[in-house]
């Protein structure tokens, strides 16, 4: 049977929707302090709860999106995802109290949870390599746009409720998409061959090698909770950037707002740009190549970060942070199916995704709480730690690795 051509439609829909993704999370990073803080008198911690309460049903949604998408429709459930979305950032714009934002936070973390899960899943099935790349570059454009839309709005005097309404908008949009759209988006279950002409490929080593496998039985491995760690920091080290500079050099290096704002846009473009680039020579040199020289190029950045020798080096840091950040993920789950195997492969990457929930509920509130007992640069001495920390846990992973056998 020829193999079906890549429905260009539905990987452009689904690229947009990873671009309205990566938007409420920037858009929290800028609005967060002063903003919504002195709406609601909080305390600089205060955005911890909502990041724990966000995360909290991200990981429930995540934990059963396979189940989810193999037994419901998927262009049904995409929609849920997107109409969940939509809702909790509406009621964010509304909410006349800060624990009406968190409990809309679990709503909205149960629908990106869907929408980012199960399309991982979806692409990991239908698509290649590259097109995942793309995808989650997709999300680093929507994390790029969300700070520059949000400070144009703030600079006209605007309320940081406008950006919640906007970005709602286009969840609305894109939940028009997939409801119009939702008979093109295929079972799980359908594996097309791949071919270099149509940029299809089946999931054979992650989805049927390790289809039997007991997950305590990788759980008992150390390589997989080292790799659990390393997700955790660096998903930690993303979204607590993307959280806390912007208050960093507007409240306590004394950039101007705007400027301040400005910069961490910069970050998510650099991180961007650098999940680009690397998407083109990723096969060229070997992961584990790359993720070292990824490491200690992040680890530069974030020391030039937290030294800040002149005012301007806030930005130079962010953007070689951002950039040699962003390839990491992928990189890091490529090199997973190398070192666990067939056997174990599948359990591994589904606990380093969760891992990676954890780390973006639990660190950036853990920075917020150093912020308010040490000083705003404690948050970036923090951030430093971390990512030495991450450095060395690498290093330690990459020398272990399970036989094909699971042994």
């Amino acid at each position: 049977m020829p193999a079906r051509k890549t429905d260009t439609t539905a990987v452009l829909i689904a690229f947009f929707s990873f671009i309205v993704l990566g938007m409420p999370g920037a858009l929290l990073g800028i609005v967060w302090s002063p903003h919504m803080r002195e709406t609601f008198s909080l305390d600089l911690d205060a955005v911890g709860t909502l990041y724990l309460a966000t995360s909290a049903s991200y990981f429930v949604a995540s934990f059963i999106s396979g189940r989810l998408f193999s037994r419901y429709n998927i262009g049904w459930m995409l929609v849920a995802g997107c109409v969940l979305g939509a809702v909790a950032l509406a009621g964010y714009a509304l909410a006349p109290a800060w624990f009406v934002i968190v409990l809309f936070g679990l709503v909205g973390g149960f629908g990106a949870g869907i929408l980012d899960s199960g399309m991982n899943i979806y692409f990991a099935a239908h698509f290649d390599s590259r097109l995942m790349n793309w995808l989650h570059a997709s999300f680093g454009i929507g994390a790029t746009i969300a700070p520059f839309i949000i400070n144009f709005v703030l600079a006209n005097d605007g309320s940081w409720r406008v950006g919640y309404w906007l970005v709602s908008g286009l969840y609305v949009l894109t939940a028009a998409l997939y409801f119009i759209t939702r008979a093109r988006w295929l079972p799980l279950n359908t594996s097309p061959q791949h071919t270099a002409e149509t940029g299809v490929s089946a999931p054979a080593d992650v989805t049927t090698g390790s289809a039997s496998t007991p997950m305590l039985s990788t759980l008992r491995l150390p390589i997989v909770w080292v790799g659990i760690l390393l997700f955790i920091l660096f998903a930690g080290l993303e979204s607590g950037t993307g959280q806390w500079s912007k208050s960093i050099f507007f409240e306590s290096r004394g950039i101007q707002e705007a400027t301040a704002g400005s910069w961490v846009a910069f970050y998510w473009l650099s991180f961007t740009i650098g999940r680009i680039v690397f998407g083109f020579i990723v096969q060229r040199f070997k992961a584990e190549q790359l993720i070292r020289v990824c490491m200690f190029g992040a680890l530069a950045g974030m020391a030039l970060f937290a030294w800040n020798p002149f005012p301007e080096s806030g930005v130079i840091a962010l953007a070689l942070f951002g950039f040699m950040l962003g390839p990491i993920f992928a990189m890091l789950i490529t090199a997973t199916q190398e070192h666990m195997g067939r056997t174990h492969a599948a359990n591994a990457i589904g606990f380093q995704v969760a891992a990676a929930t954890v780390g973006v509920g639990a660190l950036p509130g853990l920075l917020g709480v150093a912020g308010v007992n040490l000083g705003l640069e404690s948050i970036a001495v923090a951030l430093l730690a971390f990512m030495l920390m991450m450095v060395v846990s690498y290093e330690v992973w990459a020398r272990m690795r399970v036989s094909e056998n699971g042994a």
